[in-house]
């Protein structure tokens, strides 16, 4: 299983950007998913997640508030909105999937790059 991020872009301080994670193929079963994100010289940290059915949804404190996470339960895609984004915010954001339901996230993308100006 392969996942693809796609959003991804350049934008001002204050603005806003829609993160999109979609399986390369098909996916059979659902799968809690998650947002990571690695800034430059930084290691990656934990944004977001949503559960298989998208009944629960936790946040990083750093994006409470600002960034809210949905699933289309239909085709196993995940998405993050994110507002009131900040220079801090610039990285490289990748989506994963525990695909076998132990707790870890074992399928990852390749990640997309978020630059925020200031």
């Amino acid at each position: 299983v392969q996942l693809v991020e796609s959003g991804g872009g350049l934008v001002q301080a204050g603005g806003s950007l829609r993160l999109s994670c979609a399986p390369v193929e098909p996916m059979f079963g659902f799968f809690n998913m998650g947002w990571f994100r690695r800034a430059p010289g930084m290691e990656r940290e934990f944004v977001s997640s949503i559960s298989w059915n998208g009944d629960s949804t936790k946040f990083a404190d750093f994006v409470k508030g600002r960034f809210t996470i949905s699933r289309d339960k239909t085709k196993n895609t995940i998405a993050m909105e994110m507002n009131n984004l900040k220079p801090e915010d610039t990285a490289v954001y990748t989506c994963a999937a525990d695909v076998y339901g132990v707790g870890e996230y074992t399928t990852w993308g390749q990640g997309t790059q978020v630059t925020v100006s200031s």
